[in-house]
Parts: C-alpha cells; structure tokens; sequence
C-alpha cells in the first residue's frame, strides 16, 4: 500500500480535530472473501483523514489508527465494533450508530458510485490488488483532488 502525504491542511483544525471511524464491508472473487475498507472522516468538514484496506481485525484498524496519529485527534466516534473498544482510550472514544452518520453517508456515495462495492452485483473485483486500486483511486480522486 502507498501513503500519500497530503501536504496542504486544508482548513483543519487540528487542536479540536474529532473524527468519526467506521469499516465497510466488500468481496473479493465470492463473498466468502471479504474485504474492508476502514476509514476516518473529520467529524467537522467530512474530509476524508485516512483509509486502509484488510481484514476486520485489530491489526488493521491499528495500522489506520497509526495513520492518524499525526493529526492529534482528540475524540473519536465509532460503532460498537470490538476493535474500536479494546484499541482506543475510553476518555476519547464515544459509541453510537447516531455519531456515525456523517461516514454512513460516505458508504452510501462509495457504494453507489462504485458498483463493486454494491451488496448485490454482477460487478465484482478477481483480485484483492485490483479491488484496492480501484476504490483508493476513487477515493483519492474524489476525497483528496489528486489527479491519478
């Protein structure tokens, strides 16, 4: 995976920056073969923070935790997913389906806009590389602007 450091802020502010987390579910060849797409929003501006690709496990969602680290945020809103409990500080951290609904949203544009995230399809990727590439240069075109 390739991390493109954004260089300009724009507009965040990162002394209040609070982010909402969420995973979304989508295959690979047959649904036996899931694949996640975890990502962080800025609760404010909705701007996408930060996206990995894997498995529903704590492993990944540590690598996206990792990923945020430098924006120093200081309240995190999630589902009640496991991972989210046993990886993120109590003080910062607030559960509630009603405290996700902005990165909800999000699912709903990804989901429509590319049909191989669509629960029921004839449009599906063979490869876990292609699956990556096709919704991270999505994603990068459409969150961060970048000309891909």
């Amino acid at each position: 995976m390739e991390v493109v450091k954004v260089e300009e802020d724009h507009g965040l502010d990162f002394d209040q920056l609070e982010a909402e987390i969420d995973e979304m579910w989508s295959y690979v060849g047959h649904k036996g073969n899931q694949r996640w797409l975890w990502h962080a929003i800025d609760r404010e501006t909705r701007q996408v923070l930060a996206y990995v690709f894997g498995e529903r496990k704590d492993q990944v969602f540590l690598e996206l935790k990792g990923l945020l680290e430098p924006f120093g945020i200081h309240r995190f809103y999630t589902d009640d997913w496991g991972a989210y409990e046993r990886n993120l500080d109590p003080e910062q951290h607030i559960v509630g389906k009603s405290n996700t609904q902005r990165i909800e949203r999000k699912h709903l544009v990804l989901r429509t806009r590319i049909k191989r995230l669509a629960r029921k399809t004839i449009c599906f990727s063979k490869k876990e590389q292609m699956h990556d590439i096709v919704i991270g240069l999505f994603v990068n075109r459409h969150e961060f602007g970048l000309a891909v």
